[in-house]
């Protein structure tokens, strides 16, 4: 936790700023926990077919990588793609590189599912959009 310095004190449009772009983060998460639900996943799952196919530069991930990008420890990361994986939405594969890794990847009904969260979730986004734009650029100078 940061440490709180000595800077400079902050004014009521400040905290206001904060509250206000809090709050449309949190309608946004509001809306992606009910997508995912609705689509019959949980948010963690909604959220590791969103990091394996998110995932730079490749459309695999390890279980670490999927564990680190969902802030999981390794054994929840484990259970996690296990749960997918009996659902048929994603793949594990031996890594060809190293037999000891395992890669995970979308499936075709994986691929869907996750693209038609997506395109809502891009949706809300554009809908925010305007907030968002209009918070920041209310930012206080410092």
């Amino acid at each position: 936790m940061p440490k709180p310095s000595s800077s400079p004190r902050l004014a009521k449009s400040h905290y206001e700023l904060l509250a206000a772009l809090r709050h449309a983060l949190r309608r946004f998460q509001v809306f992606s926990r009910d997508a995912a639900r609705a689509a019959s996943l949980t948010p963690q799952q909604h959220q590791a077919l969103l990091a394996i196919k998110g995932f730079p530069g490749r459309d695999f991930v390890s279980v670490g990588e999927l564990a680190e990008r969902l802030q999981l420890r390794h054994h929840s990361a484990v259970g996690l793609v296990n749960r997918l994986v009996q659902r048929q939405l994603v793949r594990r594969t031996p890594s060809a590189t190293d037999r000891r890794r395992q890669e995970v990847s979308l499936t075709a009904p994986g691929e869907k599912l996750l693209s038609r969260l997506s395109t809502a979730h891009l949706k809300e986004l554009r809908q925010l959009r305007p907030e968002l734009r209009r918070l920041l650029e209310s930012m206080p100078a410092e």
